[in-house]
């Protein structure tokens, strides 16, 4: 527990040298790597504090509130990046964190847990694998609809926000009766994995609500450097989004599923990650097409044909590897090859 708390200290630390540069006006450069480090940090200290409190709950409730307060950095950088106009690096950071935890940390997770495991093969509940296909292919029909009314140009193309925020609305209420049914269904959990708690339930509960307000904070200080910072560095916007806010605002489901595969703790690995996805697809984007409302610049479900196709494969791939409830080695790399692969085209965009 004394190890939690300096690794703690060290996070708050990191953010505070994240504000000192920015109101300082330092290096937009410097401010951007700061923050982005700070909110990597921070979505640790969430990570923690929630498998804290989780302990004292089954699997399915630990990872669905994993994967809630684990977005939150998320959920900052992309209302701060509407509120600033920039639509491009919101828009890139939703779809970025999509194709991060589906792909890059469910192939990593897959990757460890299969490799430490005696017979090479991780075994986790089919259940959820298979409702998150379901639910993210929800999500791909209507961002499907959308785009493909977009590139033909018809009458319904001149009211995409109207037909967005219907879609959200349908999301949110498909996602809440699954969410319903899937935290009746959780099985209780066991006192020794309540004893492996890494702190105890009130101070966890005060570092969740430490993180949550460095999350805002250290989330408005990254959006504010990502502008000058892209220009100086030479990368797209679209990029950012898509690689680096995605990697640094999932670093909760980046590390946490990966230490629980190793210790073969499969089910909870995947609910973390797979809560996480349908969370994105079905709770986060819809929530923040809504919240665009009360902005200049709206969010809708509109993207580009490249992204929406990798996002529909990225749903079959999903289903088809994980949705028989095992998995093994190469699966979860080829997972993680096909993420390296979008990085890679997006680098050139």
């Amino acid at each position: 527990m004394t190890r939690t708390w300096l690794t703690a200290t060290g996070v708050l630390a990191l953010a505070l040298v994240a504000g000192a540069l920015h109101y300082l006006e330092a290096e937009p450069v410097a401010v951007f790597v700061v923050s982005g480090a700070a909110l990597g940090g921070v979505a640790w200290a969430v990570g923690v504090g929630t498998e804290s409190v989780g302990a004292r709950f089954g699997p399915a409730v630990t990872g669905a509130l994993q994967s809630t307060l684990g977005n939150l950095p998320e959920l900052f950088v992309v209302v701060f990046a509407l509120s600033a106009g920039e639509t491009v690096v919101a828009q890139f950071s939703i779809l970025g964190s999509l194709f991060a935890n589906g792909l890059l940390v469910l192939g990593l997770a897959i990757a460890a847990g299969a490799a430490t495991a005696k017979d090479g093969r991780m075994r986790f509940s089919a259940r959820l694998p298979n409702d998150t296909a379901t639910l993210l292919l929800l999500a791909v029909f209507l961002i499907a609809v959308l785009g493909l009314s977009d590139q033909v140009g018809d009458r319904a193309s001149r009211h995409q926000v109207e037909i967005s925020v219907a879609g959200a609305v349908c999301l949110l209420l498909v996602y809440g009766a699954w969410l319903y049914g899937y935290l009746r269904s959780d099985e209780p959990v066991r006192p020794s994995e309540q004893a492996h708690a890494a702190l105890p339930f009130l101070p966890a509960l005060g570092l969740l609500a430490g993180a949550g307000v460095a999350a805002a904070l250290v989330s408005e200080w990254f959006v504010d450097a990502i502008d000058p910072a892209v220009r100086s560095i030479g990368i797209s916007k679209a990029f950012t989004g898509l690689v680096i806010v995605a990697i640094a605002g999932n670093a909760v489901e980046n590390v946490v599923a990966i230490q629980l595969a190793v210790k073969q703790r499969s089910d909870l690995a995947i609910s973390v990650v797979k809560n996480s996805v349908a969370q994105i697809a079905c709770l986060l984007f819809p929530v923040l097409v809504l919240v665009s409302l009360a902005f200049e610049h709206r969010l809708t479900f509109v993207i580009d044909p490249v992204f929406l196709g990798a996002l529909a494969l990225t749903a079959i791939a999903v289903w088809q590897i994980s949705g028989d409830g095992e998995a093994v080695l190469f699966e979860g790399l080829a997972l993680v090859a096909l993420y390296v692969v979008l990085a890679t085209l997006v680098w050139f965009e």
